[in-house]
């Protein structure tokens, strides 16, 4: 991690645009609702989206599904296209620097109750309005509110869950 933050800020001090990519987490609730699960940062505790840099030799999609694991514990469908971007100021040891984050729809088929991050982290599933209220970065509280899920939906991924999320058949 401290390479990464190494490389972050030569990029920046070159001038050059700062990635990462993020999931948002969704799935179908009890009601029929679409919800979004957010997590706690380990720093500041502010809900957020699970996110982290790009890996070399991952797709985006890919690296989201990846964040989505170890940050929130959810398994599942990361679509391919984009849901959107945002902006943000990322706090590093002793300076600032923007970070522009492509945000993937990952449509959630398993939940952990163990995983990498559990005891450093909390989650919660909301309603994306809700989810909004909650997130300090404007551009991804506007992106929340805005939240369209791609209809139809991939086989199977918007099923109504039970609390374990067991794969239930049509």
């Amino acid at each position: 991690m401290a390479a990464t933050k190494k490389k972050v800020v030569r990029k920046a001090r070159k001038g050059e645009r700062i990635r990462q990519v993020a999931a948002i987490p969704f799935r179908l609730g009890k009601h029929g609702g679409v919800e979004v699960m957010l997590v706690t940062s380990i720093s500041t505790r502010r809900f957020i989206v699970p996110k982290g840099w790009p890996m070399k030799g991952k797709s985006g999609p890919k690296a989201a599904t990846i964040e989505a694991r170890e940050e929130a514990g959810v398994r599942g469908k990361t679509l391919k296209q984009p849901a959107g971007t945002y902006s943000y100021w990322k706090r590093l040891t002793n300076r600032f620097v923007r970070v522009d984050v492509t945000v993937y729809l990952l449509a959630v088929t398993e939940e952990l109750a163990n995983w990498q991050e559990a005891k450093r982290r909390q989650r919660a599933w909301l309603a994306p309005a809700d989810a909004a209220v909650l997130i300090d970065e404007p551009e991804l509280s506007t992106l929340l509110k805005n939240l369209k899920i791609p209809q139809p939906a991939p086989a199977g991924e918007l099923e109504p869950r039970s609390h374990h999320l067991a794969s239930s058949s049509p």
